[in-house]
């Protein structure tokens, strides 16, 4: 089968490594977002999937509008039988998903229609969802809503962060994509609508969303830090002399015994810092102060002074 792939994170790679491996299937080019600028020097930085398709010697286009005239002919140009989509981040219109003669593939990480948008892991594990899984759809005009294609599922794990998640739902999309190629070229590909009254809503994560809100029970904080893991990380302001600095949060331990007002440290000891919460409260195991370096949260504690009483916001 002729395909374009179009990717730009890291949940692709997978995907596009198992096509390049396949007898069966062509890569024609791969669709990736231009350089952008990163880090403190603004170097410009190649996206992970450019990086992967370069080492395979695959053709690569970078448009900055792919819905573009000139995005349009390159695609036809190249008479694909399907285009094959993974956390691309340009929205593709009509024309392009009329243009393979399949149409276009997407795959998607969560259990379509749960979790519709750019954020379906860190959604699943901050809303301590049990399950979820991968879906590939065939798409159209409407955010992550075209028919279902086939899924596979995976129980959430404790103690799974985003990125680990990730990772193991990349590498379960690739299997499911060359299962479903091959019941495609057998003609026996089925597709299911969307229950439109089943779906909900992952939008894309914003810095302020690692923001902890202390006034909410230990298992809804340790869930909220897990999904907030590795980006943007999950946060808290705590005094410094005059100040209010970035405490970032990544590993806590829950606790029954914590009782104070929301956010109040409690105990420090050097087991680590306890904050309370509702009903309860979390161990802080591991911390990192705005410009320091990751560490301990009891050897953070030892050094800052850290008393009990003091209120987290």
């Amino acid at each position: 089968m002729r395909i374009v792939f179009a990717g730009t994170g890291e949940f692709g790679i997978p995907c596009l490594e198992a096509l390049v491996a396949s007898d069966e299937h062509f890569v024609l080019s791969v669709i990736t977002q231009p350089d952008r600028p990163a880090g403190r020097a603004q170097k410009l930085l190649a996206s992970s999937i450019k990086e992967c398709a370069l080492k395979h010697q695959l053709t690569v286009f970078q448009p900055e509008d792919v819905n573009s005239a000139t995005s349009l002919s390159q695609i036809r140009y190249q008479k694909p039988d399907l285009m094959i989509v993974v956390a691309y981040g340009q929205i593709l219109k009509k024309p392009i998903l009329d243009l393979p003669e399949m149409g276009c593939w997407n795959v998607h990480g969560s259990l379509l229609p749960k979790y519709r948008g750019a954020s379906p892991i860190a959604a699943a594990i901050r809303d301590r969802q049990k399950r979820t899984g991968v879906t590939i759809m065939q798409m159209n005009e409407g955010l992550d809503t075209g028919d279902v294609l086939g899924k596979v599922a995976t129980r959430i794990r404790p103690g799974e962060t985003t990125g680990m998640l990730h990772d193991r739902l990349a590498g379960k999309a690739a299997p499911l994509l060359l299962y479903l190629l091959k019941r495609a070229q057998k003609k026996k590909l089925k597709s299911v609508k969307q229950s439109a009254g089943d779906a909900s809503l992952a939008p894309r994560m914003k810095k302020e969303d690692g923001k902890i809100d202390w006034d909410k029970t230990p298992e809804e904080i340790e869930a909220h830090i897990r999904a907030m893991q590795p980006w943007p990380s999950a946060y808290t302001w705590i005094p410094d002399g005059a100040d209010q600095k970035m405490l970032k949060i990544f590993t806590v331990i829950l606790s029954k015994r914590a009782k104070g007002k929301p956010g109040e440290i409690v105990k420090v000891d050097t087991h680590g810092i306890l904050v309370a919460g509702r009903k309860g409260g979390v161990l802080l195991r591991e911390v990192q102060l705005e410009g320091r370096k990751r560490m301990a949260a009891a050897d953070y504690a030892r050094g800052a002074g850290l008393a009990v009483g003091v209120q987290l916001s």
